[in-house]
């Protein structure tokens, strides 16, 4: 039981070590930013009604994140940020992801959380696990190739992803745990 515990969580510090590697933090904030601002436009693109969903929202998130399925084990991670659309305020946050199931392959890809109540956004920032079952098939290369999976609500939480890059076919049963990045915030 410790092999697999183990298996499961050193790929998920391996990945997102690697996203927490930016030597300056006014840096990885604008970097940050900016991919939010191109991850919202992808989005509205594929899915135009989204634009309207995240202009009556509470507020929304954006992450990019890379997930690597390793036959028996996914592991993942990212970082994001958190927007408050009534007062601006930006809470800066890392992701990583673990679990088990049947996959193979590696993605990159990019997500937007629209919260439809200051509770559902609030509770993410202080609270942010998910946890849930992922089926999917992604073949991508630049702008080449297609994805299966999209936009979700839970409860107060509309959920879009869009794969960059990659190939994976999974099915897995995985935790994800949001946090805030203290070095960003």
């Amino acid at each position: 039981m410790r092999r697999l515990v183990a298996s499961i969580i050193a790929p998920v510090v391996i990945v997102v070590a690697s996203f927490s590697a930016a030597a300056d933090p006014a840096e990885e904030r604008a970097e940050i930013d900016k991919e939010s601002k191109s991850i919202l436009q992808k989005v509205y693109k594929e899915e135009p009604a989204a634009k309207t969903l995240v202009n009556s929202s509470a507020g929304y998130a954006t992450f990019s994140n890379v997930q690597v399925n390793l036959i028996f084990v996914a592991a993942g991670g990212g970082s994001g940020v958190v927007i408050d659309r009534s007062s601006g305020k930006r809470t800066y946050m890392s992701m990583g992801e673990g679990g088990i199931g049947l996959g193979l392959g590696a993605k990159d890809f990019r997500a937007l959380f629209v919260f439809h109540t200051e509770k559902a956004m609030e509770q993410f920032v202080d609270d942010g696990w998910g946890f849930g079952a992922e089926a999917d098939a992604a073949a991508k290369s630049g702008d080449k190739g297609a994805e299966a999976s999209g936009g979700t609500t839970y409860g107060d939480i509309t959920v879009y992803q869009l794969t960059e890059a990659g190939l994976a076919l999974q099915a897995t049963v995985k935790g994800t745990k949001y946090w805030k990045n203290d070095d960003l915030n």
